[in-house]
């Protein structure tokens, strides 16, 4: 019998060939590959749907659309709306802090100005290259958001944590503006969000544009010449 062994009057089925578990593991990547990519474009709709609309506007049935996936395939994926929205936070800066720690290794010798000077310049492109991210912020900061909290504890202290010491160090220094540290941070977020947040109006009132390198280079150098010493 093909396929198939008789052993002491049973049948057993044969092992699978090497090309059968190939062929199976093979499927169980493609698969893995497409729920990685479905979860991507779920959560990129949904940072622009809840940037626009905050959270109570935002539908998960709008966010379906955004993405060109049918809303039960957002559901399996994230239970709620609630649970949608802590992820796209949770993923928007674990994204930052991939790039930070890329332009600056654990192990680097780094002064502290430098590493102060990359990571907002990391974060500047960030914020270009996400434009609908500051929006998402400021909508936890109008009203009573019950988010907000959530935000701070569980990723808005892990970020003030990892720059204050290097504000602090650089101000040390010499190196960087003298000012209270927690100050001095908040104006360099306000700083490197601001071409994201005023885009429509820097565009209308004088031209500018996020996709002219120069002009954002540009940008920077002032925000150099205004903190770093």
């Amino acid at each position: 019998m093909s396929g198939k062994r008789k052993t002491a009057g049973t049948t057993t089925k044969a092992a699978p060939s090497s090309l059968t578990l190939g062929r199976r593991h093979d499927d169980g990547r493609r698969e893995q590959a497409r729920a990685i990519e479905t979860r991507r474009a779920i959560m990129d709709a949904a940072l622009n749907e809840f940037a626009e609309r905050g959270f109570d506007g935002a539908s998960m049935r709008r966010i379906g659309e955004r993405a060109g996936l049918e809303y039960t395939l957002i559901t399996y994926h994230f239970r709620n709306k609630d649970t949608l929205w802590h992820a796209v936070a949770e993923d928007a800066f674990a994204q930052i802090e991939a790039k930070w720690n890329e332009a600056i290794p654990p192990d680097s010798e780094m002064p502290a100005a430098e590493r102060v000077r990359e990571e907002f310049r990391t974060f500047l492109r960030f914020t270009i290259e996400h434009t609908a991210f500051h929006h998402f912020m400021l909508r936890e900061n109008q009203g009573d958001s019950p988010r907000l909290a959530w935000l701070v504890e569980n990723v808005l202290l892990r970020t003030r944590e990892r720059l204050l010491p290097q504000i602090r160090a650089a101000q040390a220094k010499g190196a960087i503006l003298k000012a209270d540290p927690d100050l001095l941070y908040y104006m360099l977020i306000g700083m490197t969000t601001v071409l994201s947040s005023l885009k429509g109006e820097m565009s209308a009132s004088i031209g500018f544009s996020l996709d002219d390198s120069k002009a954002v280079n540009q940008y920077w150098k002032l925000i150099e010449k205004a903190v770093f010493l």
